[in-house]
């Protein structure tokens, strides 16, 4: 059954931030070789006005954007009907003659919250995609939870990256059958085991080094000044590692800062933000991969690092236990700097099976990932018209 689907999110690359979210560019573009799927992204006022256009294109999907205007700083548990309003006012009529199937709202607040709406009032049955923050932070404040509640409640299915974030949504009310726990995929031509010399000399990193990686955005919450924190320890076990930051974000001038006048700017480098494609090098390069974040879904950098057989160190929040074993990394407790400071030391200093590692991640694959989003929305555009599909738990 091919179906006409409608993604709305903002949590897609646009020509204002090309490099966005590529998860769930990942997973669209793959379920746009099976149905007909049109995204319409939410892209930040500020960013629309505030950023040059660049050079942007999809694969299978037929990408849109609208700009979201909102009052900034005040009035948080009024954004989803800002959201709303903004998606309104700029796309109703291409909504109401599109005649879709089903919709996929990726992101609980605002995105699901406002688009719930559109979809009741289209008389379209939708599905909501939750990631992380947008339940483990969101949902418990008291202005935004009954609205994300509502949106959960009122979808077909609630699809969730990790049992934690399906535990959440069932503590809102979902019906457990209605919860679906799929995991992120990683592309095995992208992300794999290799050379790490080789993947040292294309990138002009020192061959006899040890290298530690951070991937992700630069802001207090993934835990990157937490890392820096802890760095200066890891240098007093292991004074010939060099910790490199690949991303971007408001964090940036503070690291440059800190490491400064921690005295450790000589083996502190921020690399910038690198295309999803060119991360398997960098993966491959590093000795090991840190990751911690206060609150995560399943952040698909870690999958990656496995599957390029390196070994990683993460806190022990969300779904990331449930895909990084002892054989392929540590986990901590967040906020914890000298647990952090320990494992970091220990896993420097452990000899890691690549292979074993990259095995972790061989279960996480693209093609079953889009084939169970499939039949989820497949079920929810049958609810349409009274016919019922019942799925596998």
């Amino acid at each position: 059954m091919r179906l006409k689907v409608l993604v709305l999110t903002n949590l897609f690359p646009s020509p204002w931030d090309p490099l966005r979210s590529p998860f769930n560019r990942q997973q669209f573009e793959r379920l746009g070789r099976e149905h007909e799927v049109d995204v319409i992204t939410a892209v930040d006022f500020r960013e629309r006005f505030g950023r040059k256009r660049a050079a942007f294109r999809t694969e299978h999907v037929n990408a849109d954007q609208f700009v979201f205007f909102y009052p900034p700083v005040i009035g948080r548990s009024l954004h989803a009907a800002f959201w709303l309003a903004s998606l309104l006012v700029q796309k109703l009529r291409r909504l109401r003659r599109a005649q879709y199937d089903c919709m996929l709202l990726s992101w609980a607040y605002p995105d699901a919250a406002a688009a719930c709406w559109v979809a009741r009032h289209l008389g379209i049955p939708y599905v909501v995609k939750v990631h992380g923050t947008d339940l483990n932070v969101k949902a418990t404040q008291a202005w935004l939870r009954p609205q994300i509640k509502q949106a959960l409640r009122g979808a077909q299915g609630v699809v969730a990256v990790s049992q934690a974030l399906a535990d959440k949504a069932i503590e809102l009310g979902v019906d457990a059958s209605r919860v679906h726990v799929i995991y992120n995929g990683v592309e095995p031509n992208l992300f794999h085991s290799g050379s790490r010399s080789e993947a040292r000399a294309k990138l002009a990193l020192p061959q006899d080094e040890r290298i530690l990686l951070y991937v992700g955005n630069l802001k207090d919450t993934k835990g990157c000044l937490d890392l820096l924190e802890a760095f200066p320890r890891v240098l007093l076990a292991h004074p010939d590692t060099n910790l490199l930051f690949v991303g971007a974000g408001p964090c940036r001038e503070t690291i440059l800062q800190r490491s400064a006048a921690l005295g450790i700017q000589d083996r502190v480098r921020l690399i910038g933000a690198v295309e999803h494609y060119a991360l398997g090098d960098w993966f491959r390069a590093t000795d090991l991969l840190c990751l911690p974040s206060h609150n995560e879904g399943v952040p698909n950098v870690v999958l990656e690092a496995m599957a390029c057989g390196t070994p990683v160190v993460a806190t022990r929040v969300g779904g990331i236990p449930e895909v990084l074993p002892e054989q392929a990394g540590i986990l901590v407790n967040a906020h914890d700097r000298i647990g952090l400071e320990g494992a970091l030391v220990d896993a420097l200093g452990t000899s890691w099976d690549a292979k074993v590692i990259a095995a972790q991640a061989s279960r996480f694959r693209w093609d079953e990932n889009i084939q169970r989003l499939g039949e989820i929305l497949e079920a929810a555009a049958m609810s349409r018209t009274g016919q019922v599909k019942y799925l596998a738990p």
